[in-house]
């Protein structure tokens, strides 16, 4: 019996059983439940101090509702619970599933705001895009870190074949991003994952990348190099979607098989090269530029007001967006001052004041509950203790604003940078990603100064904040009494 079978039993009555589900997805920390009408929900799940009393024994931190959503944070175990779940529940996603983009375009239908309604639609596409291919990342990552780290500081020779083999995992992680996001867009805008997964590939076959492909009917064919690129098969994914949808209502149902995917790639793998592919890259190119820019113009300034709002980037959904801004200042610098130490500084800041949150309650079973997200968060994952104890807490949320502010002003004047295009959740785990091309670890060491300030502020300050605040409350109580007494 797994500890969250009651949860799933609670969660499946609260959202109107199974007959009102819609979809049901997760993320790196929230199983996510999509109903088909609110009035069949139990009113219990709007009621926040019901949620507060009830699920967080269950194993749930705490809960975002939507208008015809709703997310539950359970933390990295997520996955366990949407597995359970759907089993609890008989759902089967490969029956019942609808695209990310349907249940957006119909959440935009339900919304008043324009603004909001776009940032939804943006996070909500760009986090089943990346998550899938995180552990990816991580490998690939982690592997030229230490190698770089072995050859520096060890001899390693990285002419080694045993060196080289490790080193394929890097290029695996990196080089076939292109054909890994064409599986997730292609997945996300319900078109088969093999033709976005084909599309990724044909950009980087040794055909077209060797400059033998040049040109079609006389069209130039520009020669981009797309390899570890993630704007241009994304945005090739909508072409490609596009085509497909309409290429299959005019093909006939028993030829649709043989000719469907035939068609649709012939006519989107040249326009993808010859057009898409080109333009997106122009565009790739200024957003590295602009992001740049708004660093040099800003100076130190900007990186610590970027670590002050990442947690409420996150909120959002926008943070998986911050992919594509660090993999464009990569491309165009040789390494990422902005977007890796910004959500390394908002981690640990958030991590560190949750622990210090953990300190001031008095029952052992929330007091270790609430320590285990902070430990979390500094491990990279905020979620848990974002909503399971700051964003109840104002106060807090000062405490790990004083943090980011303090530790992003230093990275901002020490010039603190990550040496990777892509990579998994920056914190106190990922230090190697300091490490730059050549195995120094020069920035490594700002990169732990800029940490264990991020910690002791936050920790310092949310625990000052959260004492004043209590002692104050004390004296308030005391007065009140003494008041009482003397009438």
């Amino acid at each position: 019996m797994s500890k969250y079978d009651e949860f799933n039993k609670v969660a499946l009555d609260l959202v109107g059983g199974r007959e009102n589900l819609k979809h049901v997805a997760h993320c790196a920390t929230r199983l996510r439940i999509t109903f088909q009408s609110k009035r069949k929900t139990k009113d219990e799940l709007w009621d926040a101090t019901w949620v507060e009393e009830n699920l967080k024994k269950l194993g749930c931190v705490g809960v975002v509702p939507k208008s015809n959503q709703v997310q539950f944070i359970i933390g990295p175990e997520v996955d366990s619970v949407y597995n359970e779940f759907c089993k609890s529940a008989d759902w089967n996603e490969s029956v019942d599933e609808k695209s990310d983009v349907e249940i957006i375009k119909e959440e935009e239908e339900n919304s008043r705001h324009g603004f909001s309604r776009l940032i939804y639609k943006i996070g909500n596409f760009m986090g089943p895009l990346f998550m899938p291919i995180i552990p990816a990342l991580i490998v690939g990552g982690l592997i030229v870190s230490i190698k770089n780290l072995a050859v520096n500081y060890f001899g390693l020779d990285p002419a080694n074949s045993t060196v080289q083999l490790f080193m394929s995992l890097n290029q695996a992680g990196f080089y076939f991003l292109p054909i890994y996001l064409g599986y997730t867009a292609a997945k996300q805008l319900k078109t088969p994952p093999i033709l976005g997964m084909m599309l990724g590939a044909s950009m980087i076959t040794p055909l077209y990348t060797s400059g033998v492909v040049t040109e079609l009917f006389g069209i130039a064919i520009p020669q981009v190099k797309y390899a570890s690129t993630i704007i241009p098969i994304v945005l090739g994914s909508f072409f490609l979607s596009f085509v497909y949808k309409r290429v299959k209502k005019v093909i006939p149902e028993v030829m649709t098989f043989l000719l469907t995917p035939l068609i649709t790639m012939m006519i989107v793998i040249p326009i993808q090269l010859i057009i898409f592919g080109p333009i997106s890259t122009f565009l790739s190119t200024y957003i590295g530029t602009a992001v740049i820019w708004l660093a040099n113009t800003f100076g130190f300034i900007f990186l610590p007001m970027f670590a002050l709002s990442f947690p409420y980037i996150v909120m959002t959904g926008l943070d998986k967006s911050f992919y594509v801004v660090g993999a464009e200042v990569f491309a165009a610098r040789g390494y990422n001052n902005v977007t890796g130490a910004m959500a390394f500084i908002s981690n640990i800041s958030i991590g560190a004041a949750t622990l210090a949150v953990s300190r001031t309650i008095k029952n052992k079973e929330e007091r270790g509950m609430i320590a285990s997200f902070g430990m979390t968060a500094l491990c990279g994952i905020t979620e848990p203790a974002w909503y399971g104890a700051l964003i109840q807490r104002p106060k807090t949320l000062m405490g790990v604003g004083m943090g980011a502010v303090s530790a992003g002003l230093f990275a901002g004047i020490a010039g603190l940078r990550t040496f990777l295009p892509v990579g998994p959740i920056p914190s106190w785990l990922t230090l190697t990603y300091f490490v730059d091309g050549s195995g120094g670890i020069h920035y490594v060491i700002i990169g732990f100064i800029t940490g264990l300030i991020a910690t002791v502020v936050s920790f310092v300050a949310t625990t000052v904040l959260l004492k004043t605040s209590d002692e104050r409350f004390q004296v308030s109580i005391s007065r009140i009494l003494r008041r009482k007494a003397v009438k």
